[in-house]
């Protein structure tokens, strides 16, 4: 195991006669600790990829520097750096059974035959592939495939483990078991791993940090709970956690008390609840972004401790016991709340939701703007 640490690095691939040069990583620092199971989310072409193949050697950083178990990267070759990379689309040898795949590292290295054999049942045994190794590829299912290859990772014992997008190629039902084999393999193997994925659901599941990347920069790296109560910008808040959270344009007033008054005609007036004014006094005046959770009263009756808000319904999509609506307000703020007994909500309808002001947030007006105040207790 390894402590891998990032320090202002970037990432520029040159342009060309039509196209400009691309920047793909922009000044990120972060740190994996040792035996730390993190994960980069964000959404495609972020620079999460480009991240794990520049700590792999695949290419060379235009600045900054990497430093594997306090080492400089840059003084190794992609083999003496000592990572495993397993690959969003497994990159198996197909004229090789599973055991051959999973041994052939050590083999080149030359390592003994019997304790190559061993580490391979062990890792076959902890992925349930056992009964795959005499198999080829091509006569494995897409999961057994993933498994092989993280099997074939683990078989090298490697100081630092890079899963780019592992389990994107899976359905549905197979994800969420290799998820469960991901988070048990890591406890019984503390491996430091760095762990790529599109999936906000996926990384929070699984990771014992989650580094937030929005294109070419990191916008905020903690625990789950973390980036889910306490975003640092509106572009966290809103890719993190579910439901979706809602924003609404607006400011804060003294009007014979705090009110929040959504921005454009027939803008709602939010009455922030005596108890709550001092987390959001400092906002009064200019214009500011209201994020919250909209939830749903299960006897369709606010709480008084709670400000009412009503949208129209837009599209229904039955998840269950519960659905997602989606709507808009009357000055068109898009509103995303999860309902449940939804078997009477239907596009055209009025619904009526709480915003718990302990949960709410204010953000500074545009996509990345950064946290103002709130946040949950």
């Amino acid at each position: 195991m390894a402590q891998v640490t990032l320090d202002n690095l970037g990432k520029v691939y040159p342009g060309s006669r039509r196209h400009a040069p691309v920047r793909a990583l922009d000044s990120l620092s972060l740190d994996a600790a040792d035996g730390e199971y993190l994960v980069l989310v964000g959404p495609s072409g972020c620079g999460k990829t480009t991240a794990l193949r520049l700590i792999a050697g695949l290419e060379d950083p235009t600045s900054g520097s990497i430093r594997i178990a306090g080492q400089a990267a840059e003084s190794l070759s992609p083999a003496g750096r000592d990572v495993a990379m397993v690959f969003q689309s497994y990159s198996l040898y197909p004229h090789m059974t599973a055991y051959e795949n999973m041994a052939f590292a050590p083999r080149l290295r030359g390592e003994p035959r019997r304790d190559i054999d061993a580490r391979v049942r062990e890792a076959a045994r902890a992925l349930g592939v056992e009964d795959a190794l005499h198999r080829r590829p091509g006569q494995l299912s897409g999961g057994q495939c993933q498994r092989i290859a993280l099997a074939r990772c683990l078989v090298r014992r490697p100081r630092a483990l890079l899963l780019d997008e592992p389990l994107s190629n899976l359905d549905a039902p197979l994800r969420a078991a290799a998820r469960a084999d991901l988070k048990a393999l890591h406890r019984r193997d503390p491996t430091t791993t760095l762990h790529v994925t599109h999936d906000q659901g996926e990384a929070m599941a699984l990771g014992d940090r989650v580094a937030v990347m929005s294109p070419a920069r990191l916008e905020q790296a903690g625990t789950p709970m973390s980036l889910h109560r306490e975003p640092a910008s509106r572009f966290v808040a809103g890719f993190i956690g579910t439901p979706a959270m809602s924003f609404v344009e607006g400011r804060l007033e003294r009007a014979g008390g705090l009110w929040f008054v959504e921005s454009g005609e027939g803008g709602a007036r939010l009455a922030i609840p005596a108890g709550h004014e001092g987390r959001f006094e400092g906002a009064v005046g200019p214009p500011v972004v209201l994020g919250f959770r909209a939830r749903v009263p299960a006897d369709g009756v606010p709480d008084a401790a709670r400000m009412p808000l009503s949208f129209l319904v837009r599209t229904v999509e039955p998840l269950g016991d519960d659905a997602e609506v989606r709507g808009e307000t009357g000055a068109g703020s898009p509103i995303v709340a999860r309902v449940p007994a939804w078997e009477g909500v239907a596009p055209g309808r009025s619904l009526m939701v709480e915003v718990d002001p302990r949960a709410a947030h204010l953000f500074e007006p545009g996509p990345f703007g950064r946290r103002l105040t709130g946040g949950s207790p």
